[in-house]
């Protein structure tokens, strides 16, 4: 794998590099770092998000160079036109990059993936793909070590830093493994700001969020005794509030830490008829296979998909087929 790498960046290149819609701290973070070690070993590189990224993440370093595909369309045509080798970060289905889709399919570029989740697609030329690694950032971790350790500075390791923490839930997720703390310790080397990174993540939450928040607790769905929780954001709520739809991140976390509760659904409207579903389990019911019958994915405890029609109806079909599924793996736990 490797080598693979080192030959096709042993010549300057003109790159892009793209997470998936919505990026969270992993995606994000292993764009950032990648674009700064691409830059700085002599490369032409540049990071695409499909759409807006949460707040929460407007501090990482190198994040105002980011080009949003929703505001700036021919910018971003013109670079993947341009580009020789695309690389698609912490996904692994080109539907994840939304409205993106067509225009990586159709380039003619060398296309490199590196993620973390499982049954990776066949679009790329090289696919770097391991789902029992907690994180992408890890992943992009070990090959920038592999081919440069000297070109990872301070930048590289605070974006790195920010995507396994985020990713593992601040070392308390099941995806959290020795090689998940052993990378974070490297990257405190550099001297980042770990207390720093928490604040701006977990700590910076606005009023309109809170208020929003307040909203869908007030709305919340329990069903199977309390065991699933659920709850619907509709783009008015959105709207409303003047958030984007990024900042929604971590609800579905916060529901799930309710006592009692074994699985969190969010059903969020992005657009008129669009909705972003999230699925998150503490560990008693794998639900990533529910993310697949709606066309997405994830992992075990942790995944999402996308859904089109009416919010209500597509929560009810979401609901039905996660009763199934628990009545099953209940069934299964009993032989």
């Amino acid at each position: 794998m490797l080598s693979t790498f080192i030959k096709k960046l042993e010549t300057p290149k003109k790159i892009v590099i793209i997470p998936h819609k919505n990026p969270d701290g992993d995606a994000l973070g292993s764009c950032l770092a990648l674009h700064f070690f691409l830059l700085k070993t002599g490369h032409s590189a540049d990071v695409i998000s499909p759409n807006e990224y949460p707040e929460f993440l407007n501090w990482m370093p190198g994040q105002e160079n980011v080009i949003n595909y929703s505001t700036a369309n021919e910018k971003t045509v013109e670079l993947i036109e341009k580009a020789e080798i695309i690389f698609t970060l912490d996904y692994n289905q080109l539907n994840r990059i939304g409205n993106l889709e067509p225009i990586v399919a159709s380039s003619k570029a060398q296309k490199i993936m590196i993620d973390h989740h499982e049954n990776p697609g066949d679009y790329a030329d090289v696919t770097y793909s391991d789902a029992s690694i907690g994180s992408t950032c890890e992943m992009v971790f070990e090959l920038l070590h592999a081919l440069n350790p000297i070109e990872i500075d301070k930048s590289i390791a605070t974006c790195l830093y920010t995507g396994i923490m985020t990713d593992t839930g601040s070392f308390r997720h099941s995806n959290t493994n020795q090689k998940s703390h052993k990378i974070a310790m490297d990257c405190l080397a550099f001297d980042i700001n770990n207390s720093k990174i928490y604040q701006s993540i977990y700590e910076n939450k606005s009023k309109a969020q809170i208020s929003l928040l307040a909203k869908v607790i007030d709305n919340l769905r329990f069903d199977l005794e309390g065991m699933v929780a659920s709850f619907i954001i509709t783009k008015k709520m959105i709207d409303d509030s003047g958030i984007i739809p990024g900042d929604v991140d971590g609800f579905t976390d916060f529901v799930r830490s309710i006592n009692g509760v074994e699985i969190a659904i969010m059903v969020c409207e992005n657009e008129a008829g669009k909705h972003r579903v999230n699925f998150r389990s503490k560990g008693k019911y794998v639900i990533n296979d529910i993310a697949k019958s709606f066309g997405g994915g994830g992992h075990k405890f942790a995944a999402g998909a996308s859904a089109e029609g009416k919010s209500d109806i597509i929560l009810q079909n979401i609901l039905d087929k996660t009763f199934s599924v628990i009545d099953v793996q209940n069934k299964t736990s009993m032989q």
